[in-house]
């Protein structure tokens, strides 16, 4: 099972830095010097989709998520210091790249969403709250330059286009607002429905 691990993750990066844009980030954020920092979401399984299904990796991509992680300081004016620095890092890449400071989700998080969040202990355990398993998946770079991969669902259903719903945080609507968009962009997805008793929060340990 895990020389299988280590071969999907060899696929999956494989598949993702493919895409130019994807590989640019990853070379330039750690300029930025952010403490935990990740690349995630969509800039990662969407651009696997597309290049499973023979399309320019960046097709259908939106925006490129890159998380940090810093509790120093919650306040807006120094997360939107760090989105200032950023956009002059990748002002050529013509792409959206989002920096948030994951430390500070739980502030706005019940007003953009409708439900409260507990503050996450690190940007790992923001990806993990992703509305869907298969977009738990995250790329940094360690100090050696050696690329590092979250994957704490594995890789079956990203690479069988499956979307397994995630109900620990985000609420249904949300789950299948994004199903139906992303259904659009790559038909092949298949939708697993969001369970019948509804939210069915995870315990943390």
């Amino acid at each position: 099972m895990q020389a299988a691990g280590v071969e999907q993750r060899d696929v999956f990066l494989d598949m993702v830095l493919r895409n130019d844009v994807v590989r640019a980030v990853l070379e330039r954020a750690p300029g930025l010097e952010l403490p935990d920092w990740w690349l995630t979401a969509g800039a990662l399984f969407q651009t696997v989709w597309n290049v499973q299904d023979g399309r320019d990796p960046c097709t259908g991509i939106r925006d490129y998520d890159l998380f940090y992680f810093d509790g120093s300081d919650l306040s807006w004016e120094a997360e939107d210091a760090v989105i200032r620095r950023a956009e002059v890092v990748f002002e050529d890449l013509g792409a959206t790249i989002e920096v948030r400071n994951e430390a500070r989700v739980h502030l706005w998080y019940e007003e953009h969403f409708g439900v409260p969040a507990v503050p996450f202990r690190s940007s790992r355990d923001a990806i993990d709250h992703f509305a869907a398993t298969t977009c738990c998946l995250g790329l940094t770079v360690d100090p050696d330059g050696q690329l590092l991969v979250h994957a704490p669902h594995g890789y079956d259903d990203l690479f069988a286009q499956r979307l397994r719903p995630n109900p620990v945080l985000a609420p249904r609507e949300v789950y299948e607002r994004k199903a139906l968009r992303w259904r659009r962009e790559w038909p092949r997805l298949v939708v697993v429905p969001w369970p019948a008793t509804g939210q069915e929060q995870i315990p943390r340990p």
